[in-house]
């Protein structure tokens, strides 16, 4: 359902940088600033404020200015492309590559969904395989496809040191044929005219195992090494901690975690309590990890963070986190503002 109140569109959402790159970046490709801010109330110094975001309104009016402005369709793919870890403000983000690729998916799914919500996404896996769809939640008319195109460009980006091939859909037509396209990616398929938005990828069959550093706010670690206990109950407890961290959310329940699973909640229960652990405590562990990196790293509002992860109000969120780390989300957030 496309997001209708007039409100929400007004809400600081998307941080500065994204907007400031792609400002740059079309500079690069000949055009002017001032094409793109003029009728606006984006300023140069909103610009340059590492902690100002701008809102839906305000993106829009810029893409929309761009995308008339663009003289290559393939441009905001190309764009995406440029949006790595870093551009993400996900540095740390590389080591858990190296550490466990599986869960660099899903962690940079779930950051994405809140740090640059101009779509949703759904993640789904099947073995080595994952499956993320685009959700045009905001109604972006003729913006979609440029949308689409940013962000398709940047999964790939992130995603290609561990996945080795990419499938990627489009529900648009394309003027340039596919091997102008492929040129762009030599490892990606790309289909126009599909039923959905959506890339698929498989991960590499050896990953590089690096560095194994901490990772305080980026992993809900398993409890133990991988050369320890392989049963059945820790494959169990691996894939639901998967299955959480792609759907943090109010879908996330034990009853749907199992069904999933095809077992049923009672065995998963079992599961669990063998491995020393819970659904709840697995679930609250991946929470206050995902909590805990939006509030540090990005502006994103208390209710939208609280939603994401499945509370009903901000409230809920709030008591919850406090019960979770002494803090309050605010604190939290204030602390992170302070210079260093």
């Amino acid at each position: 359902m496309a997001i209708s109140n007039r409100m929400a569109l007004e809400v600081p959402l998307i941080s500065a940088r994204y907007a400031r790159r792609f400002i740059e970046f079309m500079e690069r490709r000949g055009v002017k600033r001032a094409a793109l801010l003029n009728d606006t109330d984006i300023t140069e110094a909103l610009l340059e404020d590492p902690d100002a975001s701008f809102c839906m309104q305000q993106i829009t009016s810029v893409l929309k200015k761009a995308d008339w402005l663009m003289n290559d369709e393939r441009a905001a793919f190309q764009f995406g492309q440029q949006l790595d870890l870093p551009s993400h403000g996900l540095l740390g983000f590389a080591v858990l590559g190296q550490d466990n690729p599986r869960q660099l998916i899903s962690m940079i799914v779930q950051y994405l969904r809140v740090g640059l919500p101009l779509m949703d996404m759904e993640l789904d896996s099947t073995g080595s395989t994952f499956h993320i769809r685009l959700l045009d939640t905001w109604g972006l008319g003729e913006l979609n496809p440029c949308v689409t195109k940013m962000y398709m460009g940047s999964i790939h980006r992130v995603s290609a040191e561990v996945c080795g091939h990419f499938d990627i859909q489009f529900t648009f037509s394309a003027k340039r044929d596919a091997s102008s396209w492929q040129s762009l990616a030599p490892d990606c398929e790309f289909h126009f005219d599909a039923p959905h938005n959506q890339i698929t990828m498989a991960l590499k069959e050896q990953p590089s195992q690096k560095d194994n550093a901490s990772l305080k706010f980026l992993l809900a670690r398993n409890r133990q090494s991988a050369g320890e206990n392989t049963g059945l109950a820790d494959k169990t407890l691996m894939q639901v901690r998967e299955m959480i961290m792609s759907q943090p959310g109010r879908p996330c329940t034990t009853s749907n975690i199992a069904r999933r699973l095809d077992i049923s909640t009672r065995t998963l229960r079992q599961h669990l309590a063998s491995e020393g652990t819970s659904f709840r405590e697995v679930r609250n562990e991946i929470r206050e990890n995902f909590a805990s990196l939006y509030l540090i790293d990005t502006n994103v509002p208390l209710e939208s963070i609280a939603e994401k992860l499945g509370f009903s109000d901000q409230a809920s969120f709030t008591k919850a986190y406090r019960a979770w780390t002494g803090k309050t989300p605010g604190d939290v957030r204030r602390q992170s503002q302070k210079p260093r």
